[in-house]
């Protein structure tokens, strides 16, 4: 089968792999039928972290049919269109009963890897797979899509705004214009925000950001950024900031727009060695995130919103791209042509 490598910073390619198999009693084997690049893949991608060369590429997001099943499964059968989450919660540890899945107590190996392929072995498959209703084929290009952003990006924005616990009448405002932070202006919109504040200094971000629910927009960085929402707000600040970075500026920040007592849910995968804790404690700021329950969101209330229409988080795919041209997926993100890349594979 063929599947991505990473080669270098800067260089990915397609390479002829074995067809991965049947592992554990748990397993399913899944053949994709579309994957993506995330924001993380590129850290290394750039350069900014340590990768080995030639090695198994980090995508994590996908959408495929079950081709194979291990013997413990029972949940879903060959055949099935499932979203393959980058989470491998089990369902009844304490932290999935407690609706945080992405922290899987009974997993070491609780993330995906390895998914921008033709086919993908996914490990604790029981309760982790979503079903979705039907065949790739009875859904339109837009709908797949959605779907396809309900294995992480949509899950993880709302993640960001079920732990800042965003509520009817909310002031919100969202760090960062990428594909996290854009789902996460409509996991505001979804939770009953009033005033969503966007932070971002690209035009085609900005105009989805409003689309999706955004009421205003911040172009600005840093203080000046604070000022301008201090502005907004008369001086009170935000009721609940999504934090969806994860850089030492766009947490300063988060934590400086919020009103005293308010949650920052973060999301961003940090990557800064430290962070001054300092601010949060003189203002009672409660910081709050990390990965995203996506089985959980996916049953409960993600995956209804955009069968029923409610909500079309796939626009944040605004390029496509074969499997053959991955490494155009990945650069189209890192020069900021694509606010995330889409890949088709069958």
């Amino acid at each position: 089968m063929k599947s991505t490598i990473f080669m270098e910073p800067g260089k990915v390619e397609v390479e002829d792999i074995e067809k991965p198999a049947i592992q554990a009693s748990d397993d399913v084997i899944i053949h994709v039928v579309r994957t993506c690049v995330c924001g993380s893949d590129l850290w290394a991608y750039r350069g900014l972290e340590d990768k080995a060369a030639h090695s198994e590429n980090s995508g994590h997001e996908a959408i495929g049919i079950v081709e194979e099943v291990g013997s413990d499964i029972t949940t879903v059968k060959p055949g099935d269109f499932v979203i393959a989450p980058f989470t491998h919660g089990c369902g009844h540890c304490a932290a999935c009963r407690a609706g945080f899945d992405g922290v899987c107590q009974n997993h070491t190996d609780n993330f995906s890897n390895g998914v921008q392929s033709e086919y993908i072995r996914f490990q604790h498959g029981e309760w982790a797979l979503v079903k979705i209703p039907g065949q790739p084929e009875d859904y339109s290009d837009a709908m797949l899509n959605s779907l396809l952003s309900l294995a992480d990006v949509m899950a993880t924005g709302y993640h960001a705004a079920r732990v800042a616990n965003v509520k009817t009448g909310d002031t919100v405002v969202v760090v960062g214009d990428g594909a996290v932070g854009l789902c996460g202006v409509i996991a505001a919109q979804m939770r009953g925000a009033k005033r969503i504040i966007a932070m971002s200094r690209h035009e085609d971000r900005q105009k989805l950001a409003i689309e999706f629910g955004a009421t205003d927009i911040v172009a600005e960085r840093g203080d000046d950024a604070v000022a301008k929402v201090q502005a907004l707000t008369n001086g009170a600040g935000a009721d609940a900031v999504l934090e969806c970075v994860g850089t030492e500026l766009s947490n300063d920040t988060a934590m400086k727009v919020a009103r005293p007592g308010a949650i920052v849910g973060r999301v961003g995968l940090p990557h800064e060695p430290k962070m001054d804790m300092t601010t949060s404690f003189y203002t009672n700021t409660i910081i709050a995130g990390g990965p995203a329950s996506v089985t959980t969101y996916d049953k409960s209330v993600l995956l209804k919103a955009v069968l029923d229409g409610d909500i079309h988080p796939g626009k944040v795919f605004n390029q496509q791209f074969k499997l053959a041209d991955i490494n155009d997926a990945y650069q189209a993100m890192t020069d900021r042509k694509a606010i995330k890349s889409l890949v088709v594979i069958d």
